[in-house]
């Protein structure tokens, strides 16, 4: 078993990592870093619970799992690096690509690894659209769309939402839907977006529209908080036809939910000749947890800090395209 330590006992924590790292034999949580060791006391009696980081260190553990706000987590991960411990932590990982190339280092002079949670790789619509392009089921692809959109008209007061470095839909949902494209299409040549500020009071961007453009191809990534009706998650047009998905992964209602498993049967519509359902690929986060763990056994990392080098680039391009008003190069 791999002895884990749990960095932060908020939502991200319990929601998104907790369960998985109890319903696999290959995890033991060992210990909790939080300040309300009531909370952590109430769900798990029987794990120590640690003020700082630094104390947790001393600990047999093996494996953090960072789920603290973005801005602390590169001297986090520099920590446990130091102290020669195996990493997961939830993107970003870090916040510019220069912190990023500093951790690197770090890494390749460590006996630990780092993995970054890119969860959504795992999403049953994204391994479907992925399978699609793989077997060339729209022709050659012309123009991808990806959308994250929500109905959240109101700032609330919280990190994600207030100033402070970190803060931002576009580190939020954008890292989520950013990496997704690169594992499809690679590195793009140039960047071109729209960060915005809509909603009144609003202390960080809560809406992007990005444009990746792969020569005459075009990527189009984008999350708004005023989306009330449905729109597409995934659209894939193509030489041969098309390919439209609605309505979110299912896997995250249901953790929210208390389940790891989501009961839904979702489908697509393909359009060629002809429009038919697709059956959308069950998603695996479950696979996922999995897939970590084998990588900390092999010492090779399943989402490097190269993968999170580029999708954290991508983000930079955006902020310099959107507030110079022209197309960036990669």
């Amino acid at each position: 078993m791999i002895q884990t330590v749990l960095v932060g006992f908020g939502f991200s924590a319990t929601t998104f990592h907790l369960p998985f790292l109890n319903e696999l034999d290959l995890y033991e949580v060992t210990g909790v870093v939080s300040s309300r060791p009531e909370d952590v006391r109430r769900e798990l009696p029987n794990v120590d619970v640690f003020g700082t980081l630094e104390d947790a260190l001393s600990s047999e553990a093996t494996l953090f799992v960072i789920t603290t706000p973005s801005d602390l987590h590169k001297e986090m991960i520099r920590i446990c690096l130091a102290a020669g411990k195996d990493v997961l932590v939830e993107k970003p990982a870090f916040l510019t690509t220069a912190e990023g190339e500093v951790l690197r280092t770090l890494e390749q002079n460590s006996p630990g690894i780092v993995n970054v949670f890119q969860n959504r790789r795992m999403d049953g619509d994204f391994l479907t659209v992925k399978s699609l392009l793989e077997e060339r089921q729209v022709g050659e692809w012309k123009v991808f769309e990806s959308r994250f959109d929500r109905f959240r008209p109101h700032v609330r007061d919280r990190w994600r939402e207030n100033a402070g470095p970190g803060a931002g839909i576009l580190f939020d949902l954008g890292s989520h839907l950013i990496d997704q494209a690169l594992v499809l299409f690679g590195v793009p040549e140039r960047v071109q977006a729209d960060v915005m500020v809509q909603r009144e009071g609003g202390q960080s961007d809560d809406g992007f529209m990005i444009t990746l453009l792969y020569g005459e191809k075009r990527v189009y990534l984008r999350s708004n908080p005023f989306i009330a009706g449905e729109a597409p998650r995934f659209e894939l047009h193509g030489t041969e036809g098309s390919f439209i998905k609605y309505g979110l992964d299912p896997q995250e209602a249901a953790l929210r939910n208390g389940t790891i498993t989501a009961d839904v049967l979702e489908t697509g519509t393909l359009t060629r000749e002809e429009s038919s359902a697709v059956a959308i690929e069950t998603g695996r986060y479950l696979d996922f947890y999995r897939e970590l763990a084998a990588s900390y056994v092999s010492r090779r990392p399943l989402v490097p800090l190269t993968d999170a080098l580029l999708t954290t680039r991508v983000i930079e391009l955006a902020r310099a395209s959107s507030e110079e008003q022209k197309t960036m190069a990669f």
